[in-house]
């Protein structure tokens, strides 16, 4: 296997390995006549990512004969294993000072792969990294059609939404609903004033400090933060893990492409593909897939729904009871009416803290004799 790539393509590879190192540790190369795949799995299986260059992202892309014999759908493709932590190293070189990067695997035997960095300003980097000996990895094919549910967001969108949350969270639960069904609200233009998606964090329960730690829950109305919204029947959840989801933004905010998350339920795997516009994809030289694995304890309750913030359709049929102002106090200054009338709540005449109540002992004195008339000696005044 040949290949070269620079300029646009140069960049967009550093960003499928960052992405992909934020993942898994072992990165998969699997060589295609048509396509090369990058693949990687993280330790627990709970996360496998899969990118797609075709042979047109390369200026230069080849496999020898034996290899694309070996190639053949029917068989197995050209493979090999090496450690992300290693192409990361390599590619810390800044590809504003890189001309191309061309990659070298003679066979499928081959104990190392080879990189060469051509720098603009005539160095030449060669790199050998190491191949494992396993590099197997469990190809994922999951049909979009399967999902009954999907949303679509920019990626800046998604990163707002996330910045409410702790930095430290891992786990996520996006709880889904019909706009339809039970906050049909619809104004004058259209659009449907339910929050009809709620993004929570998941705190592990077991925990110790499960009760001390911050909950964060977001009500998001679709027709304003989402590009595209399908859902329909009863409420559903999936939890998930955040760190590869940041990981799949950065991603595709670099690539410039919106994300488009598929899910089912609690316990079926969540799909999230970029949206290349109003193009389905196919023309795009690159294409990206993460799969994450979710909780198969729902965290749908009935306390989710009674926590939902009630919309104004709602509001309006409450029935409405005339609201009678509150007595004032006599004497009391306008500052303090306005107040009253504002915060609904009747106040006591603000004392002053020289005012006889607060002086110490005072309600000894008023109990020992009320009719003795309180004196206050004055201060005399400084002498020279």
């Amino acid at each position: 296997m040949e290949l070269s790539m620079s300029g646009g393509a140069l960049r967009t590879f550093t960003r499928c390995v960052t992405c992909l190192a934020r993942v898994g540790s072992d990165l998969v190369l699997q060589a295609h006549p048509a396509k090369l795949e990058l693949h990687t799995l993280n330790s627990s299986r709970s996360a496998y990512a899969s990118i797609s260059l075709a042979r047109d992202f390369f200026d230069e892309f080849s496999l020898s004969a034996a290899a694309a014999a070996d190639s053949a759908p029917s068989s197995t493709p050209l493979q090999c294993s090496v450690l992300l932590k290693s192409v990361l190293s390599v590619l810390r070189t800044p590809t504003a000072a890189l001309d191309r990067i061309a990659a070298s695997l003679p066979n499928p035997d081959a104990p190392k792969l080879q990189l060469t960095l051509h720098c603009l300003n005539g160095v030449k980097k060669t790199y050998w990294i190491a191949c494992s000996a396993e590099s197997e990895v469990q190809t994922l094919a999951l049909d979009r059609s399967n999902f009954s549910s999907r949303l679509a967001i920019r990626p800046r969108d998604l990163a707002r939404l996330l910045s409410n949350f702790q930095s430290s969270l891992q786990e996520l639960t996006v709880i889904a609903t019909d706009p339809a069904a039970g906050l049909s609200n619809v104004g004058m233009d259209g659009e449907i004033e339910g929050k009809a998606v709620e993004l929570r964090s998941y705190i592990d329960p077991t925990k110790d400090d499960c009760d001390t730690r911050l909950h964060t829950q977001l009500w998001i109305d679709p027709t304003e933060e989402f590009v595209e919204y399908v859902h329909s029947g009863d409420p559903v959840d999936v939890t998930f893990g955040v760190k590869e989801l940041k990981a799949f933004l950065t991603f595709c905010e670099g690539c410039e492409v919106d994300i488009l998350l598929f899910f089912q339920k609690a316990g079926e795997p969540v799909l999230l593909v970029p949206k290349f516009g109003l193009d389905d994809g196919s023309s795009s030289d690159f294409d990206a897939t993460l799969v994450l694995a979710t909780m198969l304890v729902s965290q749908l309750t009935d306390s989710s729904v009674a926590q939902q913030p009630t919309t104004s359709a709602q509001r309006a049929e409450e029935p409405r009871v005339a609201a009678t102002p509150p007595p004032v106090p006599e004497n009391v200054s306008n500052h303090t009416k306005i107040w009253s009338e504002l915060s609904d709540v009747v106040s006591d005449i603000p004392r002053s803290q020289h005012h006889p109540s607060n002086w110490v002992g005072a309600d000894e004195d008023d109990d020992d004799d009320e009719d003795e008339e309180l004196f206050v000696q004055t201060t005399p005044h400084y002498m020279d």
